[in-house]
């Protein structure tokens, strides 16, 4: 993707939208000063020119049972092409990884897990993560509070 020069409103569209995804066209052009056709034309060049690449609702960990929140560094044996494959499908088969990063640093990836509960983040390590035969070391952070989350 090609970087997309902004200005001031759409910046401001941006941050709004992030702030909440389903604003109206209406609500954009109160929030950032211009007229509603104007926020429309706008937020349609910004979703058509990749900036804005789609909306999702922000949902309650909590209400889905996910009281836990681990952040989890994962280093595998090696980085072959086979490795890598059979690693990702594993993070897109498993419900618990919310989120998954390929990293520079003293990790290969990086993984955000959410479980019910401690019981069942550890059953989830000892079970499922470190039997897989390309994993070598798993170090996790438990989240205690949650500062901020812009995701």
């Amino acid at each position: 993707m090609h970087k997309v020069d902004l200005d001031g409103f759409d910046v401001a569209i941006i941050a709004a939208l992030r702030r909440n995804g389903s604003a109206t066209n209406a609500e954009l052009a109160e929030a950032v000063g211009l007229s509603a056709s104007q926020c429309s034309r706008r937020r349609t060049k910004l979703e058509s020119d990749g900036v804005i690449q789609g909306y999702q609702a922000k949902v309650s960990p909590q209400a889905l049972g996910r009281e836990l929140k681990a952040i989890t560094r994962i280093n595998l044996t090696s980085h072959s092409g086979e490795n890598a494959k059979e690693f990702a499908r594993f993070v897109t088969t498993n419900k618990e990884i919310e989120a998954a990063y390929s990293v520079s640093g003293d990790a290969d990836y990086v993984l955000v897990i959410g479980t019910q509960d401690l019981a069942s983040f550890a059953a989830f390590v000892h079970e499922r993560l470190l039997p897989l035969p390309n994993v070598t070391q798993v170090r996790s952070d438990i989240v205690l509070q949650t500062l901020k989350d812009d995701q």
